[in-house]
């Protein structure tokens, strides 16, 4: 059942026939849209604060995972290195040009050592870079702040 408008009048206001506020009113309708923006900035401060979070963790893991790929292109690079250096020496020995026969096996065992060790920085990278969570927590609540805005925060449960 609808109620008929009926106006306010100045003595329903109270002492100040200017205030906005209505009889039990706690609050002006200044003091609410004041309010709404102090939350709101304060909520875009909150996001801001878990995105940072989120991307430090994130960026650690990655930064570690890349610092394992680092390790393991050094380890690539000596790989390159000394089977050239052991084919070279191969080689030479083969046309008859090798003053000592034992560098060749030296050179392939430091390059089997030197693959060995970049293979295992690939797979402690890998499994640092598998770790990042990303950004879960700031982009489902980013998801949220418009329906909160609409008022609808029953579609954000």
């Amino acid at each position: 059942m609808s109620h008929p408008y009926q106006p306010v009048t100045p003595e329903a206001r109270g002492s100040d026939p200017d205030s906005p506020r209505l009889p039990g009113d706690e609050r002006s309708i200044g003091e609410i849209v004041g309010d709404l923006g102090e939350d709101l900035s304060t909520l875009m401060r909150q996001e801001v604060a878990l995105a940072k979070a989120e991307a430090s963790q994130t960026a650690k893991h990655y930064g570690a995972g890349a610092g394992m790929f680092a390790g393991a292109a050094v380890g690539g690079l000596m790989v390159v290195t000394f089977l050239s250096l052991a084919l070279w020496w191969v080689i030479g020995r083969a046309i008859g040009t090798a003053a000592e026969p034992a560098l060749a096996p030296a050179g392939l065992i430091v390059a089997v050592i030197w693959a060995i060790i970049a293979a295992i920085l690939v797979a402690v990278g890998r499994s640092q870079m598998k770790k990042a969570p990303g950004v879960p927590q700031t982009k489902e609540s980013l998801t949220q702040i418009p329906d909160a805005l609409k008022g609808d925060e029953e579609n954000n449960r």
